[in-house]
């Protein structure tokens, strides 16, 4: 990252409105992404088109403004709002005289930077390689000059100068470690699922308040920052509900449109968190202007990672006063919502009571002696279920707790 008391680099940005987004949002979205990474976007030119030019992606004419806006603008980094092949980047960096910096470049940097974990490391330097593995060849003097700076920064630094078959084989060592990694995640799940604890996700656009709301429901010290992708690797923690219930709260990474299917791939088993949770809590910034693409980019995700019928809750954070309230889209069902605000606490009771109501639909009271032949139900109830008492008499096992919908039938004939 960028000394604070250095010159933050000025960058021009550049856009491609064919008509497949808004150009506008998407803009907006890579300036926070720029800032971030410690750059000042200070100018930004669309070319609107049908489609990319194969060789420059927005025409020779196009570049020849651009260039001389670099000139005369004092343009330290060249952005484009997309990604780059290499033939694109070469022939750009021929006719403006600064290597491009690609969307997908841009948001691997970042990721570098917030990689703390192992597991994230591991994910981050994948997507590196995977991303720059075809643009070796052709790439010209932008990938000669790798080293330091936007693009190069994070675990893979030392690798960008290797050949293609050293990639390759690095891809396939970080494949394997990151299989081991996946494995033991699939087994810390498993035993979560053992407790019988319910685990509700917190999802949501990047840097709408996600580990703040964590923080404040839990007590949790995870980092905040007024930045993207913050926080990269889940982090999970528990919280008691007004019904006795104790729940497990996990924040996950982030999420931004159009988020490079690079990243997508590595990062799958931590995205697939929210797919096993019980409940997901998609929370979104009610101040931000771009609160509709923050609602479409979450449901494009979470469409993606095929959730199933897991009930989703909507939760517009950042509810600070009254205006604020007016910004919740009319559409939005009422009891499909919970307005809050994680900075003043405002709404976190009602928050809670309302998972609380949704995951009790899922579980039904049970009053039960169990014979000391059916110890396998007491291992069900454990396993999938909550235990509040369990007693030892002579008649069998007494217990209280909820089971699952689906397993009511097996402990009926039991029933106190």
């Amino acid at each position: 990252m960028y000394e604070t008391q250095q010159k933050r680099p000025r960058a021009l940005a550049v856009a491609l409105d064919s008509g497949e987004y808004d150009v506008e949002n998407s803009l907006c979205e890579l300036s926070d992404l720029a800032d971030t990474a410690g750059i000042d976007m200070v100018l930004k030119v669309v070319q609107r088109k049908e489609g990319a030019d194969n060789a420059t992606f927005v025409g020779k004419g196009k570049l020849e403004e651009i260039r001389q806006l670099i000139e005369n603008e004092q343009i330290d980094i060249l952005l484009f709002d997309d990604e780059l092949s290499p033939v694109q980047i070469r022939n750009i960096e021929e006719l403006t005289g600064l290597a491009p910096v690609d969307r997908t470049m841009l948001i691997l940097d970042i990721f570098a930077m917030h990689a703390k974990t192992r597991e994230g490391e591991v994910q981050v330097e994948l997507a590196q390689h995977r991303y720059r593995l075809p643009r070796l060849m052709g790439a010209g003097k932008a990938m000669s000059r790798l080293g330091g700076g936007i693009g190069t920064r994070g675990p893979g630094e030392s690798k960008l100068e290797s050949d293609r078959r050293h990639i390759q084989r690095r891809i396939q060592f970080l494949q394997s470690d990151l299989k081991k990694i996946e494995n033991h995640r699939e087994l810390t799940r498993k035993n979560r699922l053992k407790t019988g604890i319910p685990t509700v996700a917190i999802v949501g656009y990047t840097n709408v308040g996600k580990s703040t709301l964590l923080n404040r429901l839990t007590g949790a010290q995870v980092l905040v920052e007024n930045k993207l992708f913050a926080t990269l690797d889940p982090t999970a923690r528990k919280l008691a509900l007004p019904d006795g219930t104790t729940i497990l709260l996990v924040d996950t990474v982030g999420f931004v449109s159009r988020l490079p299917h690079h990243l997508v791939k590595a990062f799958q088993s931590t995205l697939r968190e929210s797919a096993y949770a019980d409940l997901i809590l998609q929370v979104c910034d009610v101040q931000s202007d771009q609160l509709p693409l923050q609602l479409e980019t979450t449901k494009a995700t979470l469409d993606a990672l095929d959730i199933g019928d897991t009930e989703i809750l909507t939760v517009f954070n950042k509810c600070d006063n009254t205006e604020c309230m007016q910004r919740i889209p009319a559409g939005v069902q009422r009891d499909k919502y919970v307005a809050v605000s994680a900075k003043t606490g405002f709404g976190l009771e009602q928050l809670c009571a309302r998972i609380a109501d949704i995951l009790r639909r899922d579980y039904l009271p049970i009053d039960v002696v169990l014979p000391f032949s059916q110890g396998q139900l007491e291992t069900v109830l454990r396993d999938h279920g909550q235990i509040t008492s369990l007693d030892y008499t002579a008649d069998g096992v007494h217990i209280t707790g909820r089971c699952r919908q689906e397993h009511a039938h097996l402990f009926a004939p039991y029933q106190k």
